[in-house]
């Protein structure tokens, strides 16, 4: 029986990297046009999490969608450096929830220190 559970979870998880990988660029290269790094940051956050594949599966997702509107704030100049921290935030508040119950409490931590450089990293970055 947990021989079945566990195949189920290995295709399950093999199901969906395979879905992700199937869309075709000309779907995602607006998304990453500008950025094409977004992919590997959270490709590097989910190591610095250290996820489990069933956890990968699911922060994934989220933070690929996250990381272009991030990117978008920081790259837009027509905003305040409180007015880009703001918004940054509000995105993190948005996925929060999301965030939190996927990941162990210790995780959790870990990705809001995270979240927490990269606004400083944002703030400093308009300062140079």
């Amino acid at each position: 029986m947990k021989t079945r559970i566990y195949l189920f979870t290995a295709a399950l998880c093999s199901a969906t990297f395979v879905l992700l990988a199937s869309t075709s660029y000309s779907q995602r290269a607006p998304a990453y046009a500008q950025k094409p790094t977004a992919i590997s940051k959270a490709e590097a956050i989910s190591q610095q999490l250290n996820l489990t594949p069933q956890q990968k599966v699911k922060i994934l997702p989220i933070l690929r969608d996250e990381a272009p509107k991030v990117q978008a704030i920081k790259n837009d100049n027509s905003l305040s450096k409180i007015q880009k921290v703001q918004q940054i935030r509000t995105i993190h508040q948005q996925t929060d929830p999301q965030m939190k119950a996927i990941l162990t409490p210790e995780q959790y931590q870990k990705l809001k220190a995270i979240r927490q450089q990269t606004i400083k990293d944002a703030t400093q970055a308009l300062v140079r």
